[in-house]
């Protein structure tokens, strides 16, 4: 519990407020209407086609922060009010998702790298859960560390997968950030871009916590595995 309380509680807190304070930045610009008039839908065309990208599709998903984009069916899935919203911050969000486009045309490695993790983690995550369960049962009743090992690895594997992730959503952003500014058309003042890179700057940090959280949780479960081992 010691270990807990050491790790995981001020983990939690810094991604608390993270996230608290992303949801508020995203809110206050999702009000602050772009000058240009540019749908979330539009400035991700725009943006695809300036990078000579046209085999990608644009499209609408339900859910609040729901946007991402999936290399495998190449679709920028916008959430509804990015999609149909003419705001700073719908622009942001938009661009950042065409951001991910531009780097699978451009053969991004991160990009390629983390898209052929996807399906190995998307198995462990389901399973962990219970791995995790089933170990800790295991390890203190009967001594046997094996589930929980199985756990601990699937666990580096994830926290590997949040780690790959950092870079990619940082270059996401910048190349965002940089059309924007080179884009007058979307974005008619110097203080529009600064509001955008202030609401992609937020949105990066909530992966930097997701990337925290899951080393501490690594180190956590590591440091019962070979305390009882």
């Amino acid at each position: 519990m010691g270990i807990f309380l050491m790790i995981i509680i001020p983990v939690l807190i810094i991604s608390m407020f993270v996230q608290w304070r992303f949801r508020k930045k995203f809110s206050k610009y999702a009000e602050m209407q772009l000058s240009s008039g540019y749908s979330g839908r539009e400035v991700a065309e725009q943006m695809l086609h300036d990078n000579g990208i046209y085999d990608v599709t644009v499209m609408s998903t339900e859910g609040q922060l729901s946007d991402h984009y999936n290399p495998e069916e190449k679709t920028v899935n916008l959430s509804t009010d990015v999609y149909h919203g003419r705001s700073v911050a719908a622009a942001a969000v938009a661009a950042h998702e065409c951001g991910h486009a531009v780097q699978q045309a451009r053969s991004y490695h991160w990009l390629e790298l983390r898209t052929n993790m996807v399906p190995l983690v998307s198995i462990s995550s389901n399973l962990l859960q219970w791995v995790l369960i089933i170990g800790i049962l295991l390890i203190s009743f009967t001594g046997s560390p094996v589930v929980l090992t199985i756990g601990v690895l699937g666990l580096a594997l994830i926290t590997i997968f949040s780690i790959i992730s950092l870079p990619v959503e940082l270059d996401a952003s910048r190349r965002a950030l940089t059309w924007l500014k080179n884009n007058n058309s979307i974005m008619h003042t110097a203080e529009e871009n600064k509001q955008a890179k202030d609401a992609l700057w937020w949105a990066a940090m909530t992966y930097v916590v997701a990337a925290l959280g899951a080393l501490a949780n690594l180190f956590y479960y590591a440091s019962m595995l070979f305390g009882r081992r």
